[in-house]
Parts: structure tokens; sequence; C-alpha cells
């Protein structure tokens, strides 16, 4: 199968919006989805900052089924709603499509799962005991739940997978996705990442690792990527998803593309659990992996969405893989910077805002980079968004575990 593989859907729940036009508008205007958080159970942490979802996303749900669901579950199926819609595809799935459910699977990432639900229901029965704890746990917290909740809605039978690789989750979805369509398995792909863990417990734990940011009484300016005053990331919790497509087949439908996915490439470190390799070597790999399966240079990329989480270690490294592999010339951006770090979702959301970079010839501000690294050496986006042609674009994604991920994006 030699088709290319388009982008013909988007959808997304974030902090900065409950759709891809409120978070790509939001994310224009420099805005930050960041903020304090204000309920009881934070105020003992040494870091309370979060991106919480700008639309509660069980709104958007009937209450019956937003019951049933975990709130990961939930951002999940808001999101793949509306890339479906987006793809001019009908409620009633793909049997109303008049595509055949066989030919179309859904991947999507997740870092934990329905943690909240587990952590709730252990809360409950501490208190009262086991007949405390729901009869929908168990499918409230599988990690595969907002996998089969999506495939279930569009009667998706070509097959419902999960990979979990910490916050390469969602970008290696969409790679996987790739996979399925060049592999002759699948025609669409519903694809993406979501993540849904602010709670005390993560909270805790990241912080006890020294991993977030503890600028309390500046939230806004809390995750600064490649700044000299960053402090560890923030938080953030929401979905992305893309439609991926055979161009044969949203060509017969008259369907219009965003973008064309042109290449990926997943490695991993092997190296730590937690540090990336101080040269980025594995990084380095997955950029130029993704780039050979596009069959493009490093010179042909114009714009770079960083992973950049604003950890004092990682965000120069990144940069320093960036320069190796593209030099100085692609402009880029560091969206966490307004979204906080979705974790597992952080690669879907990132994708697809670097599909719309591509699309509109834009590529996002990262509004808190005030005092770069004096050895930064890349061309960052600050206050404002940048106009440019962008005909090819990378979104890098990176995990615990030495998980790397680069997607390429191209004009279709």
């Amino acid at each position: 199968m030699t088709d290319d593989i388009y982008i013909t859907g988007l959808g997304a729940t974030t902090p900065l919006g409950g759709d891809v036009a409120g978070t790509w508008s939001a994310l224009l205007a420099g805005t930050s989805g960041i903020a304090e958080l204000t309920t009881d159970w934070a105020a003992g942490l040494p870091a309370r900052l979060a991106g919480v979802m700008a639309v509660d996303p069980a709104s958007r749900l009937d209450r019956v089924q937003a019951r049933r669901l975990d709130r990961n579950m939930q951002a999940a199926l808001v999101a793949a709603r509306e890339a479906w819609a987006d793809a001019g595809l009908p409620a009633g799935g793909a049997a109303a499509a008049g595509i055949d459910p066989e030919r179309v699977a859904v991947v999507i990432g997740t870092g934990v799962g329905g943690l909240t639900t587990l952590l709730d229901n252990h809360d409950n029965m501490l208190a009262g005991g086991p007949r405390r704890v729901s009869p929908r746990m168990i499918q409230m917290n599988m990690p595969n739940g907002a996998a089969a909740t999506v495939s279930i809605e569009f009667g998706a039978r070509g097959g419902a997978m999960t990979p979990v690789s910490a916050c390469a989750s969602g970008a290696e979805a969409i790679a996987q996705g790739m996979d399925l369509i060049r592999l002759g398995r699948a025609d669409i792909v519903i694809a993406g990442g979501t993540e849904t863990c602010i709670h005390p417990l993560t909270m805790a734990g990241f912080a006890q690792a020294q991993a977030m940011s503890t600028r309390n009484d500046d939230p806004t300016h809390a995750s600064r990527p490649f700044d000299t005053a960053r402090d560890g990331f923030v938080l953030g919790e929401g979905a992305g998803i893309v439609i991926l497509e055979r161009a044969g087949s949203a060509t017969a439908r008259g369907q219009r593309a965003y973008a064309r996915l042109a290449g990926s490439r997943v490695t991993s470190d092997a190296y730590d659990m937690v540090h990336p390799q101080s040269e980025g070597e594995g990084q380095i790999r997955a950029m130029r992996g993704a780039l050979a399966d596009a069959g493009l240079s490093g010179t042909d990329i114009h714009h770079v969405n960083a992973h950049a989480t604003s950890t004092p270690a990682g965000d120069m490294i990144e940069a320093k893989a960036i320069r190796t592999v593209f030099g100085s010339g692609a402009v880029v951006s560091a969206t966490k910077s307004m979204t906080g770090h979705l974790l597992g979702a952080a690669g879907a959301v990132e994708a697809v805002v670097t599909v719309l970079a591509v699309h509109h010839d834009t590529a996002p501000p990262t509004p808190t980079l005030e005092n770069a690294e004096p050895d930064l050496d890349l061309d960052v986006t600050r206050k404002e968004p940048r106009k440019l042609r962008i005909d090819a674009a990378v979104s890098n994604s990176f995990g615990f575990g030495g998980h790397n991920a680069a997607l390429v994006f191209t004009k279709p």
C-alpha cells in the first residue's frame, strides 16, 4: 500500500479550550491554561499548579454515560467525536458512513489510564469496606478503556489498541496508526492520547521526584521551557485525537486534508528510567528516523514543536538534539508553556497543534520564555506567534523510561 496518509479530522479538549478551535485560538493569543489549585487536598502540596481542562468533558456527555466513564475516557470520547465529525463522517459511526467497520481502527495512548477511579475507590473501600467499591471500577480503571470506549462509539472493528509509554504515549499511538494503514490493515484510524491524573497522590509523587514547578505564586509563568528560571513541569490534563486516513479513501469521500503524516519513528534510550541520555542520542535517532521515513532532510523542516517540559535537565538535552538534526534554521515552539504537561496526551495534543501550524503556516508562541539559556542557539518563538511558510514540521515527544517519538507532518 503506497497511498499517502492524510489527517482529515482533529479533536481536542485541553486546559485552553474544550475543542480544537478554542485551544488553537488561545495558543495563538499566548493564553495560559495553568492556575493554582484551590481544592482542600492541594493545600499541603509543595506544587499546587495544574492545567485543568477548560471544559469539563462530563458536561458534553449525557448523565448516564458520563457516570459510567472515568474522566480519562470522557476526555478521549469528547475529542474523538469532534475529530470524527471534523473528518466529515456521520455520528452513526463506520457503518453509517458506508465504511467497512473492519477497516477502521482505534489507537489511543495514555500514561496511567483511569487512575482517579482507582484511587477514589480505594478510599471508598478504606472508609466503608468492599461493598463501597463501584461495580464499574475495573472497566473505568483499565488503561485500554478509552480506546475501547471510542471503538464502541464508532463501531470500529479493526482493533482498539493502547500504547502506554509515559509522555510519548499519544505520539506513539499516532505512529502506530500510521503503521496500521501502511500495512494495509485499516483505511481509517482514530489515533491520539488522553490523560487525566490531577490527583494529590500523583502530584505528591512528581513533587517528591523534584520534577514539578513550585512557582505557586505565579501560575501563568510557571512552565518556562528553555528559560534560565525554569524549575520543573506543570501537570495538565486533556485529550487529542486525529483521524488518519488513506489518501485514496479521503479523496473518494471528497474530504479535505489538513496535512499529511509523512513519517514517524519510535526509539528507546535503554539508558535510565527517568533521565534522558545526556547527548540526546535516542532523541536524535527518533528525529532522523522520522525524517528518513518521510524522505526528507533536516533542512526541509521549517518548524518543530518541542517536547520542552520546562525541566532543568531535559530542555537543554532536547535543544542540543534539535540543533544536531535541524541546525538552527527551524522555528521552534514550546506549547507546554501554556497547556502544561499532559503526560500521555501531550504528544497527541501537540500533534494536533503541529498539524494546525502546517495548515495555517503559523508557529505558536512560547510566551513564558523571557531569559533564554545562553547556549540555546535555537530560533524559539517568544510572545507572539510566527507567520512563516511551513511545508514540513516535526512534533517531538519523550517519556520516562527512555521512550522517544517523532512525527513529521507536511502539507497534503
